[in-house]
């Protein structure tokens, strides 16, 4: 009898030992005559049981993990292969683990349980049924059924996904184009990656699904050029596109057509901002456009464009399969569906929690992330890539939601949360804000460009004692200089950590306070 077992496939996985584990397990089931079949698929993302091995049984996937080298001798005498079996590394049933039970996952239902690269698989698991349903539709409805789904931009600026469409579909154009934002850099971030590399179809089905939307017939995926095996997994996933007729002219039958290619970014931060990253798609350097015109309607080589992050286009097979209010009955007020939130930093248990927007940020932290991995108390979080604010204690009770985070002068963002224990010098952490501006600046306007380069220079004197009151007050002044003034978020957002640091632990700029009053000038 064949016994099937499932290694992940990801990179977080691989880096982890995944790919020499499956060598072991094959010599070694080789070695005790234990017939194996070994499938390699995405990853549930539940990271701190990674490599996480899955037994295929008629009541479901048994899990063991983390699994290391050392442990595959136990496994085999245990007889793992069976999958209710008593072992140290035994989970039981994945599905039943409370991290992976309590989510909602919608976007991610099919992470780790798929072959990346199986069409079969994808469409065994409803994959393709969207696209199927919006070539019977016409331009119109669909842009509709995206409205009516409430989807928002989930790379960080949350703007309804509908009206983008719609302004698209209502420019007259003769060529349109929908471009993917892969360019995931955020700190603590890594759902996009899943997506590009766990479950590559449901992002072309999306991206197809917008084609048809707005009457594009070309798209781009603007990938980080960071993640080698998003890249290939991707390139891989389009050829099979193509060869099914699924991409292309005639797409399965049909008049439409939608070509699709994967361009890697240009290493830099700055292009992730939308208008950045179109003119490094046109092969220019990566410098901030002024808006207007809107790249809806003066996008991409000067034609309207879809820009959208890869979250977003990820939701939209599921809404044109299930429908709108399928989607939109999950979440509260105006964030609707859900958000795949990424728990990293100083935490017990990181990985990818997809939940309904509501619950709190003290929810995620401790019911799923189960606080800090050494135990010290939680000091700060930051939630929404490197631009977002230092949350402390009093503010982990905020539901997650777009409209409240926003109300307390934080951001959601791309749904990254980086935890921090009591161990952490937030005046540190507020330089490291600057600084990371200065480096990733595209250098076209002023506030950016020089207000960061200052904004360190600020923060050292404070750090080193220096008139500490003085330059506080400079130091609160040159943010907001940067937030009025900035032409783009990377300048207007870069003070928002910093902003936070000096509110909420300003213990930790004031103790170095000397006697020295003078205010020092930029």
């Amino acid at each position: 009898m064949t016994f099937c077992i499932h290694v992940p496939s990801d990179t977080t996985a691989k880096a982890l030992g995944a790919d020499r584990l499956t060598k072991l397990l094959a010599a070694t089931a080789n070695e005790r005559k234990v017939d194996l079949s070994i499938k390699r698929n995405g990853t549930r993302a539940l990271y701190w049981l990674e490599p996480l091995i899955e037994v295929e049984t008629k009541q479901g996937r048994f899990g063991f993990g983390p699994v290391k080298e050392a442990d595959i001798d136990s496994l085999f005498d245990a007889e793992f292969w069976r999958g209710d079996v008593v072992h140290p590394l035994a989970l039981g049933l994945v599905e039943d683990i409370p991290y992976l039970k309590q989510q909602q996952r919608l976007t991610f239902a099919r992470a780790g349980v798929i072959d990346p690269l199986s069409l079969a698989d994808y469409q065994a698991k409803e994959g393709y049924r969207g696209l199927k349903n919006a070539l019977a539709m016409d331009a119109q409805p669909l842009v509709d059924e995206i409205k009516a789904s409430g989807l928002r931009g989930r790379g960080g600026a949350a703007f309804p996904t509908g009206i983008k469409w719609q302004t698209v579909l209502d420019a007259p154009a003769e060529q349109k184009y929908v471009v993917c934002n892969a360019d995931e850099g955020d700190s603590g971030t890594f759902a996009d990656r899943l997506v590009m590399e766990c479950d590559p179809f449901m992002l072309i089905e999306g991206m197809t699904i917008a084609g048809l939307a707005v009457g594009a017939t070309q798209g781009y995926i603007y990938l980080r050029s960071e993640y080698p095996l998003a890249f290939k997994t991707l390139h891989d996933a389009i050829a099979i596109a193509y060869e099914n007729n699924l991409l292309g002219a005639g797409i399965l039958g049909s008049d439409k057509h939608f070509d699709l290619e994967v361009r890697l970014g240009a290493g830099a931060y700055i292009c992730g901002e939308e208008t950045s990253l179109l003119e490094s798609l046109e092969g220019k350097r990566g410098l901030v456009r002024a808006k207007p015109p809107l790249p809806a309607i003066v996008g991409l080589f000067g034609q309207p464009t879809v820009v959208n992050n890869v979250l977003s286009l990820a939701a939209v097979p599921f809404i044109l399969d299930k429908g709108a209010k399928a989607y939109a009955d999950y979440g509260m007020g105006r964030s609707l569906g859900t958000l795949p939130f990424q728990l990293a930093g100083n935490v017990k248990r990181g990985g990818l929690v997809e939940l309904a927007f509501g619950p709190t940020l003290r929810e995620l932290m401790f019911d799923f992330g189960g606080g800090t991995r050494n135990g010290r108390p939680l000091k700060a979080v930051q939630v929404g890539g490197p631009l977002g604010a230092y949350l402390p204690e009093s503010q982990w009770d905020i539901p997650l939601d777009y409209e409240a985070f926003a109300k307390e002068g934080a951001v959601l963002g791309h749904g990254g949360v980086v935890m921090f224990d009591d161990s952490v010098d937030m005046s540190e952490q507020a330089r490291f804000s600057m600084e990371f501006c200065v480096a990733e600046s595209c250098g076209k306007c002023t506030p950016c460009r020089i207000g960061s380069t200052r904004g360190v220079e600020v923060i050292d004197r404070i750090r080193s004692g220096e008139n500490v009151d003085g330059n506080m007050s400079l130091l609160s002044d040159l943010c907001e200089t940067m937030v009025d003034g900035s032409l783009c978020a990377m300048g207007g957002m870069t003070p928002f950590p910093v902003q936070s640091a000096m509110k909420h632990f300003k213990d930790d700029f004031t103790k170095r306070a000397t006697s020295t009053t003078n205010t020092e000038e930029i």
